[in-house]
């Protein structure tokens, strides 16, 4: 294929569409899948079974579908990773295939699939980014440079990552959610919230991520009185306030969203507790 440098090393077996451009001292393994219009432009080492979609771009030094970094699963015969259409990933990016383990659960009855890792359209993966085994990462999502995320992680649409935070493992992101700089990240992070600080807190909305995203003033203005409604206001409890919330905006899509969001955490929350005491 003239699209292939020279230089590359392509196992046999490997599934390459005629568009894709394989640049010099690539590697690609025989399980792999490189979609139309990929680029790998030079030293990308693309491992195991991953699978790229069409129209992404990888640049020098980028590892993919490594082994998962967890002990005594580092080597999985079926292990993936698959990528979705149209991401950037910049120089040094890893991101690890699944484990037997699986994605984490997140309460809502959504199967959680075994050994694989997942990345959606559209992101921007910046320098030295990493996306650990059994993720799931979704659409327009940043990280950026030195962001990472531990095993099982997942991250929703839209999500920005500052550069140098980590997320724990097991840890929901919301969509539209801002993870500031240099930020640890040990527990859920709510839709549309921004949590930064050295542990972090969350420390309100990502109102202008909201509106550079198209929201309407109307929604925005009704997610912020929602917002500081249950996690600000001195009325009851935080959990009778949650509770009542599910009344007072279950017509409102986007504020039930968040709502939900925290219930699932809330109940994640209960159900180690009772875990541990048992």
């Amino acid at each position: 294929m003239s699209n292939i440098h020279p230089t590359a090393v392509i196992e046999d077996g490997a599934q390459i569409a005629e568009s894709a451009k394989i640049g010099p001292f690539c590697f690609i393994s025989s399980k792999a899948k490189i979609a139309d219009n990929v680029q790998l432009i030079a030293r990308v080492t693309v491992l195991g079974d991953t699978t790229i979609g069409e129209g992404t771009i990888v640049f020098p030094g980028a590892v993919l579908g490594g082994g998962p970094q967890d002990h005594g699963n580092e080597f999985q015969p079926d292990a993936r990773l698959v990528i979705g259409k149209r991401n950037v990933i910049r120089e040094n990016v890893t991101m690890n295939a699944g484990t037997p383990k699986g994605q984490n659960p997140i309460g809502d009855g959504t199967p959680v699939e075994k050994l694989v890792t997942y990345v959606g359209d559209d992101g921007m993966f910046m320098v030295n980014s990493h996306v650990a085994h059994d993720c799931v990462v979704g659409n327009n999502v940043i990280m950026t440079n030195n962001a990472v995320i531990a095993g099982h992680v997942r991250v929703g649409d839209g999500a920005i990552l500052g550069g140098n935070c980590a997320v724990h493992q097991f840890c929901r992101i919301g969509r539209k959610a801002m993870i500031g700089g240099m930020t640890g990240v040990d527990r859920d992070v709510i839709p549309f919230g921004i949590v930064t600080g050295d542990r972090g807190n969350l420390r309100g909305l990502n109102l202008i991520g909201l509106k550079r995203s198209g929201f309407a003033p109307e929604v925005v203005k009704a997610i912020s009185k929602a917002y500081m409604y249950i996690f600000k206001s001195n009325e009851d409890t935080f959990a009778v306030r949650l509770e009542k919330a599910h009344e007072k905006y279950k017509d409102n899509p986007m504020v039930m969203e968040m709502i939900e969001f925290i219930d699932l955490a809330e109940k994640g929350r209960r159900k180690a507790m009772k875990a541990t005491l048992d």
